[in-house]
Parts: C-alpha cells; sequence; structure tokens
C-alpha cells in the first residue's frame, strides 16, 4: 500500500513538475532578416496564439556564441540561431536539437568603398568582420577564401577574420576598424546605403545560394517534457513563414518594428525589400550544406569531429505540421 501512494505521489509530483515547466517558452532570436520568421512570429503574435496559456518570453541576442552560453546555463528553450554555433553546442553536449529550418541564404560579403577590395581575392592583408567566431558566416566565409585560393590568418593564410556583432558592423566600417564583411541581412543591405560595395552576394557565397543560415532549436529535455508546447511552437513558425512569403509589405513593417525594438535602429523600405529578396525564408533545411558546414566546422578546428546529422536534426513535428 505504501509503494502504491508513494508512485501515485511520485507521478503527481511529476505531472506537477511538467506543468510548472510548461507555464512559459522562453525564445532566443536574432535582430536580423534570417530570423524573420522569429520576428514576425513575435510581434505578430503568431507564436503566442498557438501556446495559449504558455507563456512567450522573447530574448533577444546578438550572435550565435551568446545562444550557446544561454542553452548551456539552461536560461533559453528554444532559439533561432546559425547552424554552426548550433553545431558546436551540440557536439559539446549542449542538450539541443534542431526542429526546424528557418532561412537559406540571406547573407553577404560587403567591403568599405575605400578599401580597394573588389572581389574575394582582393581580401588577402585584410580584415573581415563575421558575428563571431565560428558562426554560421565565419565557416562560409572560411569556404569563400579556400575556393578562391586564400585562408584566414588561424589557418596559416593572410585574412584577418574578426568577430562583431552584426548590428555594430556599420559603425566599424564608419571608423574603418575592418575592411570588408561577411554578414546576415538586413545589416549588409544598410552598409551598402551608407556606401559600401558588394563583393559577392547571397548567390555567390554558396550552393547558389541554397544554404541554410538559420535553423530553430529546442532544447531536448524541455521537449521530451512539453512536446504539445514544441508542436504549438512550431506551429506558430509555420505560420510566420507563411505569412512573410505572401504578405511582403506586411512582413517588412513586422521585422523592422521588431529589429527597432531590439536594437534602437529602423532599417528602411528598401533595405529591407533587398534584404528579403536575399533571403529564402523556409522551415525545410539543406543537409547536402549542413553536412559541408560540418566538414569545415572541423577543419577550422570549432569541433573534433562532426555531428550525426540524424541525431542532430529532427524534422519529423515540422513535417507533419507542413502536410
Amino acid at each position: 500500500m505504501k509503494r502504491v501512494v508513494l508512485s501515485i505521489l511520485t507521478l503527481s509530483l511529476l505531472a506537477t513538475a511538467s506543468a510548472q515547466q510548461a507555464r512559459e517558452l522562453r525564445l532566443g532570436v536574432f535582430p536580423n532578416v534570417t530570423h524573420a520568421a522569429g520576428l514576425v512570429g513575435i510581434q505578430r503574435g503568431f507564436f503566442q496564439k498557438e501556446l495559449g496559456n504558455v507563456k512567450l518570453v522573447v530574448k533577444e541576442f546578438a550572435n550565435g556564441s551568446q545562444i550557446n552560453e544561454a542553452f548551456a546555463a539552461g536560461a533559453i528553450d528554444a532559439a533561432y540561431v546559425g547552424p554552426g554555433p548550433a553545431m558546436n553546442a551540440f557536439m559539446r553536449g549542449v542538450p539541443i536539437q534542431v526542429y526546424a529550418g528557418a532561412a537559406n541564404a540571406g547573407a553577404v560579403l560587403v567591403a568599405r568603398k575605400d578599401s580597394g577590395v573588389r572581389n574575394v581575392k582582393g581580401l588577402s592583408g585584410k580584415k573581415v568582420a563575421v558575428p563571431t567566431r565560428g558562426s554560421t558566416q565565419d565557416i562560409s566565409l572560411r569556404h569563400l577564401l579556400h575556393e578562391n585560393g586564400l585562408k584566414a590568418t588561424d589557418e596559416g593564410g593572410t585574412v584577418t577574420i574578426v568577430p562583431i556583432d552584426p548590428a555594430n558592423m556599420p559603425a566599424a566600417f564608419a571608423s574603418k576598424q575592418v575592411d570588408a564583411a561577411l554578414v546576415q541581412e538586413p545589416w549588409g543591405a544598410i552598409m551598402e546605403t551608407q556606401g559600401a560595395r558588394l563583393v559577392a552576394n547571397e548567390k555567390a557565397i554558396w550552393e547558389g545560394g541554397n544554404y541554410t543560415t538559420t535553423v530553430l532549436v529546442v532544447n531536448t529535455k524541455y521537449a521530451a517534457a512539453n512536446p504539445a508546447v514544441v508542436s504549438d511552437l512550431l506551429q506558430g513558425h509555420l505560420n510566420a513563414i507563411r505569412f512573410i512569403n505572401g504578405s511582403s509589405a506586411g512582413a517588412q513593417k513586422a521585422i523592422a518594428d521588431q529589429i527597432y525594438a531590439f536594437t534602437g535602429k529602423r532599417p528602411n523600405a528598401a533595405e529591407l525589400f533587398k534584404a528579403l529578396a536575399r533571403t529564402r525564408v523556409t522551415w525545410d533545411i539543406n543537409l547536402k550544406t549542413l553536412a559541408e558546414y560540418a566538414v569545415l566546422n572541423k577543419e577550422a578546428g570549432f569541433a573534433r569531429d562532426v555531428p550525426d546529422l540524424n541525431r542532430f536534426v529532427n524534422l519529423n513535428v515540422i513535417r507533419g505540421l507542413a502536410k
């Protein structure tokens, strides 16, 4: 009898703990167009509508390193992030899994007009900004350099890679801290408006633009305890993607409003139009380029091995919802 009572009590405590965990969902996101699904989902209320009584708690980050630290500390439950940082966290044992794609392409290589850089080969001897070491843009830049016979200085080459938060890159250009940047939109378009030269557009970076730059990652412990909440999050994600792909003007306003809320900087309509034209907002993932990322990530020394993509990526729920 005592065992039965204890079992009932244990189950009751577990149910209570699960209910407590499901009272909120803490979502990380960047003020970038490559995170458009997250920005629109927040601004237009798509997430909160699906989550119902589960409170959406939004946390703004500047780069993937900050996201990884937050996941490791248990400070967030889900996040939009580049596949590069997500891989690095996964390989270090952080309990996360990719549940959906969010964007393809959406990053460009720009250079200061007075830098003398007119093509990728011209980056030799120059300083190039990326959001953070090991970021998807860092890995993309190294891939681009290798294709053009160049290497970063930490690989024995001549190109210095400098980590700078995307929202701070326009100021870094103005003060001549760096000569070029491989950066997510809308910051590339914003720097173009300020006089920067477009060296390589989103299609020239990799695979003609068909490469995954942002994924939606969930803490696996949270997902196991709250599968319905995660499904609601993914439904909100899908609703935001459909809105973006069906309402350009509405999407631009929502993205601009949310970027302004995060950074105090509002991209104009022309910049956002250009940025969205260079970004494909999608829940699907290019697993081929994800595997290539993994190899480059290892070669750059950011990881000792490559992840098992069957364990790292789980698209079962999003595929079911997207039918």
